[in-house]
């Protein structure tokens, strides 16, 4: 009895699960992008779907609602930017590697659309208890994910007392640079915070003699 034959995929032809990957990122990259020109009240599903070029039933089938879209979108969109940030220090020489470094590409994830998206996000929810439902753990595990990708970057011992602590300040920095940005460039001022923050850091983690006395926090300049 000869072989059932199994008909080959026409040449050049994309594999559907491929192009419902590529559908989806569409989507997500869209999201994210109306969230940051329009704010969460301009943002439908309609919207996303027409700039990415996606039928308003394909959107419908993947993300039911507004809200799993966009939390979807910025999640998406956070983790792709750990990834590069993560290939970005990877890159750098052995020599350019320093805590100064790290903390200009922290400063880059939060002042780009990731954050943009996410604070549309957090002031919408402030008022609107169905999406701080969802919004609330979705906050929680992208902290926790931020969190232990900095300590990644730094090489910091969270063993030791007071590093974590230390690096949740880190991002409460950034953050709050991060926030500024949005009023009106801030590039200058943030650069001056960063090098005196990454001096002190430098002095309190003491990364190279983790079993030495940390020397003195240098004193910090007043920054205008």
């Amino acid at each position: 009895m000869p072989a059932p034959h199994i008909a080959e995929p026409a040449a050049g032809r994309v594999p559907q699960g491929e192009r419902t990957r590529a559908m989806r990122a569409r989507l997500l990259e869209a999201c994210v992008d109306v969230l940051v020109e329009r704010g969460w009240a301009g943002t439908s599903t309609t919207v996303v779907s027409q700039r990415a070029g996606v039928s308003r039933g394909a959107q419908l089938h993947h993300f039911p609602s507004k809200t799993d879209l966009v939390v979807a979108a910025v999640e998406h969109l956070a983790a792709v930017r750990r990834e590069e940030l993560t290939r970005a220090v990877a890159a750098l020489p052995a020599e350019a590697r320093s805590t100064r470094a790290v903390l200009g590409l922290l400063a880059e994830l939060f002042t780009g659309p990731v954050f943009a998206a996410a604070l549309e996000l957090w002031v919408a929810a402030r008022s609107d208890a169905a999406l701080l439902e969802v919004v609330a753990p979705f906050e929680r595990h992208l902290g926790r994910e931020t969190h232990r990708f900095t300590v990644e970057l730094l090489g910091a011992d969270e063993e030791r007392p007071g590093v974590r602590e230390l690096v949740q300040a880190t991002l409460d920095l950034v953050r709050g640079l991060g926030l500024a940005q949005t009023l009106g460039d801030d590039s200058a001022r943030r650069a001056r915070i960063l090098d005196q923050w990454a001096l002190t850091l430098d002095a309190a983690l003491d990364t190279a003699a983790p079993d030495t006395a940390a020397p003195a926090t240098p004193a910090l300049q007043e920054i205008p």
